[in-house]
């Protein structure tokens, strides 16, 4: 009797143990997010943003793209929110190849004091590259974003032709 009990208390501690390391990764999970700041500059605003795509579902469903719109500027996301709307819109067949895609290249091709364009080109999964310009600027009014670089723009993609 004193051995059931004894490894019933075990049994017991094994599954708080679990149960609090489970808790921990999913809080963890979600604290992964980069929160546009300051220090971040224009061309790691387009990495971060492209790093997260081509990883969408890791660690949760759809968090590159979250990722992705926490570096929307506000008036970018006047036109591709909610969250959810924005989801849809690069999950369209106009933007689907930006996520998961296999390899990305960041060229800059003009900068000022407050906006920089950047040409990306990509290798979608289906072995196809695509260019895209992507449009970073500046945010100055007052708040959590004021001084940080947020994406204002991206076009629609010029397909290069496949890899293969």
């Amino acid at each position: 009797m004193k051995k059931l009990v004894k490894y019933s208390l075990y049994g017991l501690i094994y599954v708080i143990v679990i149960f609090f390391l489970a808790v921990m990764f999913i809080v963890t999970a979600k604290a992964d997010l980069v929160k546009p700041n300051n220090g971040i500059k224009p061309y790691q605003v387009v990495k971060i943003q492209l790093t997260g795509l081509m990883n969408n579902d890791i660690p949760n469903k759809n968090s590159g793209i979250e990722q992705t719109w926490e570096f929307a500027h506000p008036s970018n996301k006047k036109y591709t929110g909610p969250l959810s709307k924005f989801v849809n819109l690069l999950k369209s067949e106009n933007y689907n190849m930006l996520l998961n895609h296999l390899e990305s290249e960041i060229i800059e091709v003009f900068k000022t004091n407050d906006k920089y364009g950047f040409e990306v080109i990509i290798l979608g999964n289906d072995k196809n590259y695509y260019k895209f310009q992507w449009i970073v600027e500046k945010y100055y009014n007052d708040g959590a974003l004021k001084d940080c670089w947020l994406t204002t723009s991206v076009s629609s993609p010029v397909s290069l032709g496949s890899s293969i």
